[in-house]
């Protein structure tokens, strides 16, 4: 008998584990000789051993190779309590994408390759990118480098007329469809059709209107991208809807009858949708060492004005009313809009240990935008995201965040490397003001965000928060090299209406505008902060309230350029409260008359209230170039109270390290 039960529990393990192989066949029973071919016959099979079983614990298990899918992945109430792993972590790809074969060399232009696509001749498919061995190819765009610039502010009401300098705009251009004008404004990003030239007065007219006031920019850069006369660089391609055909300029050293080169057809790749009429969610999923890749975006015929954060864009992977899931050691890469996006209805999911990267959007969004009173069912709530590696995003939007937090609370965002993008790291909140909303008892602590902007976008943060937020905590954070535009490049930035939020232990440094900014909001608790060689300023504040602003106290700020503190300062120390901290300019030293604060000596400004314990005194950093290295023992800030601040786990953490 003790011999048997080994036994019985290997076969109960055989049976509840359902393999999918590229060699496989739909017709098999997902047993080891007999395996699948198809994630979606995987399923089918699933939910047949769980409605026989519902306590049945289904895994299915997926071979190395690629799987292309016909459709997204759904997963569904009946697919509660499986688990969907990689044999090999890192090793398997699910994919959105169809590989294109059967390229011609052309006769006369050494490089230039075509290949028919008779679906998109035919109407029924059209796509916007192209992945040439797993890296994002180049739609044929115009200039090549840098961008054009209007002449003068874009007209206001419907259409929107664009004044562009000679040459720049093409009248033919307006017969092309799919031809799209890209513009960057502040925040934001236009794609739009061309809907008409006059060459002879240089203004074009674009669909949409009347504009928002707060888009003007005199010279707003710009490009356009799938005309056929662009293409004139290696990596570059364009699509004909009308006649199917698909033209690539490869490199140099690259035949795409040798190389993997992919069209992405689907939306999503994998979808989790839980059922809303009966309230009965997804639960219990588990996802574990699978990659996810190649997702398209839709752009409505007249284009879009990608208002703050590309918000309409949602995630290739996507959950709906789903609780306690988990996704563990995945890839999700070459996605359109934003890589996962966890909707109304989700809670408790727990994110870990994954890459997120080359992402059209942003990586991660948390919640829906609207939903400022939901139900205990639509409400999105206590996510744990944690350990990954998201980096390269914006790459078609650019104004997608690393990771947003809409209308959710006590979410946990840790140990995450966030890198490589055009405008905010972490953003938290959705309400312009002070109206209560879900958005509370975040905590974000131990990230790694850095390479924030690069000088593509305005008005942006490593973290960004919006709206009355108690209980919300941003810690024990690394934010460097936020790097506007125009202007707004800020490391730490509290803006419309924040309040109640504690921002502790954070190393900011070499940012544009700031370290920490605060545009209007009450009660923020800004402490034990090291903010350093931030450029046009070390500190600012906006908007003068009857109401505190914030405190802040025990930080170390140490600058080399601009000023200390920038825009507005007036009100009493009932509205602002600055206490305890170290201020340091390398050009002054410690030279108390060479300082000013808020355009009034450090006599004034202390006779004013402010910084009545502060000291004008060298910090002492272990070393100038990484200040995230601290404070050498004897530095007069900790005589002040201040602690050193521990990034001990910065970023992600081996895995047998992770709680």
């Amino acid at each position: 008998m003790r011999l048997l039960l080994p036994m019985l529990a290997a076969v109960s393990l055989s049976a509840a584990t359902l393999r999918v192989e590229v060699d496989g066949r739909d017709t098999g029973d997902g047993s080891r000789r007999r395996p699948v071919a198809s994630a979606g016959a995987a399923l089918d099979l699933a939910r047949k051993l769980r409605a026989a079983d519902p306590t049945e614990a289904v895994t299915i298990e997926f071979g190395p190779g690629r799987f292309e899918l016909a459709e997204p992945l759904r997963l569904t109430p009946a697919d509660s309590g499986v688990t969907l792993r990689a044999k090999s972590p890192g090793k398997t790809t699910l994919s959105g994408g169809v590989r294109l074969t059967g390229w011609r060399e052309d006769s006369m232009r050494k490089g230039l390759w075509t290949v028919q696509v008779p679906a998109v001749a035919d109407g029924k498919w059209y796509f916007h990118q192209l992945f040439v061995n797993g890296q994002r190819a180049q739609r044929a765009r115009t200039p090549n480098e840098g961008y054009f610039q209007t002449t003068g502010r874009l007209g206001e009401k419907s259409p929107i007329t664009l004044p562009f300098r000679p040459g720049d705009i093409r009248p033919e251009w307006v017969q092309l469809p799919d031809a799209r004008l890209i513009m960057l404004m502040k925040w934001t990003d236009l794609q739009v059709p061309i809907r008409a030239v006059d060459s002879a007065a240089q203004v074009a007219e674009l669909p949409g209107g009347p504009r928002p006031y707060w888009m003007d920019e005199p010279d707003a850069r710009y490009w356009v991208e799938n005309v056929p006369d662009a293409l004139d660089a290696p990596g570059e391609w364009y699509l004909d809807r009308k006649s199917g055909q698909f033209s690539f300029l490869a490199p140099k050293g690259v035949n795409p009858n040798r190389a993997t080169v992919v069209a992405p057809r689907l939306r999503e790749v994998v979808l989790v949708e839980g059922d809303v009429k009966s309230g009965k969610p997804v639960t219990g999923l588990t996802f574990a060492g699978l990659a996810f890749s190649d997702a398209d975006y839709d752009v409505p015929a007249d284009g879009m004005i990608s208002p703050q954060s590309a918000v309409p864009i949602r995630g290739g992977f996507r959950a709906t009313h789903a609780v306690d899931c988990r996704v563990e050691d995945c890839t999700f890469a070459n996605l359109a809009g934003y890589g996962v996006d966890l909707g109304r209805g989700t809670q408790r999911w727990k994110f870990s240990g994954n890459s997120v990267r080359d992402i059209g959007a942003g990586g991660i969004r948390i919640g829906e935008p609207g939903d400022r009173q939901p139900t205990a069912v639509d409400a999105c709530h206590s996510h744990e995201v944690t350990d990954n590696e998201i980096v390269r995003l914006g790459r078609i939007f650019a104004p997608g965040c690393g990771v947003i937090i809409f209308q959710s609370g006590t979410n946990h965002i840790a140990h995450n490397h966030i890198a490589d993008l055009f405008y905010t790291g972490i953003s938290i909140g959705w309400n312009w003001g002070y109206e209560a909303t879900p958005c509370r008892g975040n905590v974000i602590e131990f990230n790694l965000v850095e390479r924030v902007g690069q000088g593509k976008l305005s008005d942006m943060g490593g973290f960004y928060t919006l709206g009355p937020q108690p209980g919300t905590v941003i810690r024990n954070n690394l934010f460097r090299d936020v790097q506007s535009y125009r202007y707004g490049g800020w490391a730490l930035y509290t803006d419309e209406g924040s309040s109640g939020i504690v921002v502790e232990n954070n190393v900011a440094y070499r940012c544009k505008d700031a370290g920490f900014h605060q545009h209007y909001g009450r009660d923020n608790v800004i402490r034990n902060n090291l903010l350093a060689w931030n450029e046009n300023h070390s500190v600012m504040r906006t908007r003068v309230e009857e109401h505190r602003s914030f405190w802040f106290t025990n930080n170390v700020v140490i600058t080399r350029s601009g000023t200390l503190l920038g825009s507005n300062w007036g009100g009493t120390t009932n509205q602002i409260w600055s206490d305890a901290n170290v201020w340091f300019d390398t050009r002054a030293r410690t030279e108390t008359s060479k300082y000013q604060f808020a355009n009034q000596p450090w006599a004034a400004w202390q006779a004013r209230g402010q910084d009545p314990h502060s000291v004008i005194a060298d910090p002492q950093l272990v070393d100038p170039e990484r200040p995230e290295l601290g404070l050498k023992p004897d530095s007069p800030a900790f005589r002040l109270g201040y602690r050193q601040i521990d990034l001990t786990g910065l970023g992600p953490r081996p895995k047998n390290r992770r709680r």
